[in-house]
Formats: structure tokens, C-alpha cells, sequence
């Protein structure tokens, strides 16, 4: 299945098995994708790193010691990408549920 497919079946909100498939094969795409991008795609290392703010840190804590995903300190682009996101993510919530911004600011 391709990934618009994949896409438009989980926001169209397929019910019983087509939807709990389209499910599966995102996960496994995503999956695909990550080891992909571990072997092909260069991380920004110690420069990346440096450009973190509090938070981006406690994202990358919370993956090498909750989730076991090794390391984060030589972080590729993907990687990268998906901590920015998930920060994102926090930041939104956090404003939309108490009205004010993230007490951690973005280091640009």
C-alpha cells in the first residue's frame, strides 16, 4: 500500500479491519523509513545537539531511557525532524490547555 493511500484510509477514518490495517502499514512504513534514514542519512552530531533547548533534551531522555532507542547524541536528519515535531506537539498543547507559551523557549 503507498503512503497516500496508508494516509488517506487513517483520516478518512476507515472502521474494522481496513483501518486497523492502514494503521499497521504506517507503522510499518514509518518503521521502514527510520532504519532507512539510520544508514543513509548523517546526523548533525555534537552541532546538532548544541542547538537543543531544555526540552528537545528531556524528548531525547524519554527515547534512550523509556523507549530503549540507544543513544541520542548523533542524531540523523529523520530523527531530528520527529524530536522537532514531537516538541512542537508539546508546545501546542501546553498553550492551548493553560492560554500561555511553554516556560522552556525555543532555542532557534
Amino acid at each position: 500500500m503507498d503512503l497516500l493511500g496508508t494516509l488517506s484510509k487513517v483520516a478518512g477514518g476507515s472502521e474494522g479491519k481496513e483501518g486497523a490495517a492502514a494503521l499497521g502499514d504506517l507503522g510499518d512504513l514509518m518503521g521502514s523509513v527510520t532504519k532507512m534514514s539510520k544508514n543513509v542519512l548523517p546526523g548533525q552530531g555534537a552541532a546538532g545537539e548544541a542547538k537543543e533547548d531544555l526540552l528537545d533534551k528531556g524528548i531525547d531522555a524519554y527515547q534512550q531511557y523509556v523507549l530503549k532507542e540507544g543513544p541520542q547524541d548523533n542524531e540523523n536528519v529523520v530523527e531530528q525532524a520527529k524530536d522537532k515535531a514531537i516538541a512542537q506537539g508539546i508546545r501546542g498543547q501546553y498553550k492551548s490547555m493553560t492560554g500561555n507559551d511553554f516556560p522552556i523557549k525555543e532555542k532557534s
